[in-house]
């Protein structure tokens, strides 16, 4: 544990931190105060006098502008941005989704602040397996190749409208990772795709 900041500190700490989103815990621990109710109402007075954002249950911004992706993987971990909000921005998707998805230990759709955020299960083997998971800005994001591979983990079936911009050696490394029969068949079915529209 640190040293506890001094009376009037405990906000800097807080504004100082390169996070846009805190959980309880983790003001707990920037602080080093080990009771909970101690940290829940300091936070509680800072929402009341404006100098805090209070986003949902335990979960506190520096102020509106918080990074959402940021704040999507805050709400239950292990997580980590994937899916569709990888695949699109790496243009492996066309269709763009106003809801941000992310791999986790739960399957639940919740609404922050306006945000619709898609939380999807997956094996604990999985998640907490970082082949593949980057950590631009501090927030855990597969990459595409990670991306492609949990949607094929948790859909049957499902169209990618652009093969070409994977990189096929990574994929075929991050793989493994799923102990998954049914989704080694399937990658190779893809690929052989991908094979046949390269001219």
């Amino acid at each position: 544990m640190h040293n506890k900041p001094g009376k009037g500190e405990y906000l800097e700490v807080l504004l100082r931190s390169p996070r846009t989103v805190f959980s309880t815990k983790d003001v707990a621990m920037l602080w080093g105060e080990e009771r909970e109710s101690t940290v829940t109402s300091r936070l509680n007075k800072y929402v009341k006098a404006g100098k805090l954002v209070r986003v949902r249950r335990a979960l506190y911004a520096k102020d509106e502008h918080y990074d959402r992706h940021e704040l999507a993987t805050r709400i239950y971990t292990p997580s980590y941005i994937s899916f569709e909000t990888v695949l699109t921005r790496a243009g492996v998707n066309f269709q763009f989704y106003n809801t941000l998805f992310v791999a986790s230990y739960v399957t639940r759709e919740i609404d922050v602040a306006g945000q619709n955020i898609s939380f999807i299960r997956m094996k604990d083997y999985v998640l907490t397996n970082i082949t593949g998971i980057e950590h631009p800005n501090g927030i855990a994001t597969a990459t595409k190749e990670r991306a492609f591979l949990d949607r094929i983990y948790v859909s049957k079936d499902y169209h990618f409208d652009n093969l070409n911009v994977l990189d096929w050696e990574k994929v075929f490394e991050i793989l493994p990772i799923y102990h998954n029969k049914r989704m080694e068949k399937k990658v190779k079915k893809y690929f052989e795709y991908h094979k046949s529209t390269i001219v």
